[in-house]
């Protein structure tokens, strides 16, 4: 499992109006929509149930917000760079700014599991977050973070 197999180019925004932790709920839904097909709706209420469990975010500004929807097959990445960040009631109460969210379908914990580790990994480079905060363009997102494993690789 690698980051491109479940983060497609259209599955990058970069989001200036949200406010609110409810409201990039929202717009997470909104995106996995078109991606995955599901009714927000559906998406929004699974996101708010696991958050519901403990928050997601996991310091240093990057939040996980992840679902497992009975419906997928396979699991589905979407990537949020926030031009303001937001309170996530995060482990260490700091403002959240990057946001990888992940859809699983509902029987496969093995895949979620692993793609979870893998984003986590992958986003407590201090490096790579920094270059994503300082870019506002959706495709050099998706490139820094798939193009990460590559050069870790090499």
């Amino acid at each position: 499992m690698n980051l491109s197999s479940l983060l497609k180019p259209r599955a990058v925004r970069v989001l200036a109006d949200v406010t609110s932790k409810k409201r990039l709920m929202q717009s997470i839904a909104d995106l996995a929509h078109d991606l995955i097909g599901l009714p927000e709706a559906q998406i929004f209420d699974a996101l708010q149930e696991r958050e519901s469990l403990g928050p997601t975010g996991v310091g240093h500004g990057v939040a996980l917000p992840h679902a497992r929807l009975s419906e997928l097959t396979e699991v589905h990445g979407a990537f949020f760079r926030l031009e303001r960040p937001i309170d996530f009631d995060a482990a260490d109460r700091q403002p959240v700014d990057l946001v990888f969210a992940l859809f699983a379908p509902a029987d496969t914990g093995v895949d979620h599991l692993k793609a979870l580790a893998l984003v986590s990994r992958t986003l407590r480079d201090p490096a790579l977050c920094a270059k994503l905060r300082a870019n506002s363009d959706a495709a050099t997102l998706h490139t820094l973070l798939t193009e990460y494993e590559a050069s870790k690789a090499a």
